[in-house]
């Protein structure tokens, strides 16, 4: 069986996604094919409204494309239903954001189970305590939000997110919300996911340093790939997004 696997977490086939009606419709997404190789980094760059969230939504099964396909592991995503689709992104597929979305009753083990009981499965301690541990919290669990800082609230949404052991890690701005020094603790700890556990991540970013710990920087502009960037520096991949944003429309 593991023979035939294909060596993708994520597959794009010719995806288009249009918004509106005919005639007032917006191509946000043009023909985009793009992998995503498994236990890789993936920054995904380019000008506001290049189609960075529209790539994240049909890539999370969060929205459906207009047409082509998406295939998560060997599960492609067109034929599936509401309810398939649901259990797909709560099972195989996690969510980091740029604002944390941490419940602030609960504490950091409680908000980190939250996944599997909305699963309805239930946490073991064991299992909640290693992740935060992972995330280098251990020793926070029993805080709440409000007793933590933004790196460590982020740190709990990370653990949150890995609680469900996903195939596909998926970062809106995650360290958006962060100063330049925990966001950088923040992407250490993101790639030492994928060096050490294989964890494959998704990342949308227009931070040129948050995308240097990438292993490849994917270009969108006007919904369409204009290139990518592999194992650079932040100040190349600051140019090449200058020059980006210059270009006549």
């Amino acid at each position: 069986m593991g023979e035939h696997m294909n060596n993708d977490a994520i597959r794009l086939h010719s995806v288009t996604r249009r918004y509106g009606s005919r005639g007032t419709s917006v191509t946000a997404f043009d023909q985009v094919s793009l992998a995503f190789p498994r236990g890789t980094f993936t920054a995904v760059m380019g000008p506001s409204g290049s189609g960075k969230s529209t790539l994240l939504q049909c890539a999370a099964g969060l929205d459906r494309p207009t047409s082509g396909s998406v295939t998560v592991g060997d599960t492609e995503l067109t034929g599936l239903s509401e309810t398939e689709l649901t259990l797909l992104r709560r099972e195989r597929i996690g969510f980091v954001f740029q604002a944390f979305n941490l419940l602030p009753s609960l504490t950091a083990e409680q908000n980190v189970a939250l996944p599997l009981r909305l699963a309805g499965r239930r946490p073991k301690k064991a299992q909640v305590r290693e992740v935060l541990q992972q995330v280098g919290l251990g020793d926070r669990a029993r805080h709440r939000p409000t007793e933590m800082s933004g790196g460590q609230q982020q740190r709990v949404a990370l653990a949150r997110a890995l609680i469900t052991r996903p195939e596909v890690l998926f970062g809106d701005e995650p360290t958006g919300a962060l100063d330049s020094q925990t966001g950088r603790e923040v992407l250490t700890l993101l790639r030492g996911m994928v060096d050490r556990d294989g964890q494959t991540i998704i990342m949308v970013t227009h931070d040129p340093v948050a995308a240097s710990y990438a292993d490849r920087v994917v270009f969108l502009v006007d919904g369409r790939v204009n290139g990518e960037l592999t194992g650079t520096s932040a100040a190349v991949i600051a140019a090449h997004m200058t020059k980006l944003e210059a270009a006549p429309c």
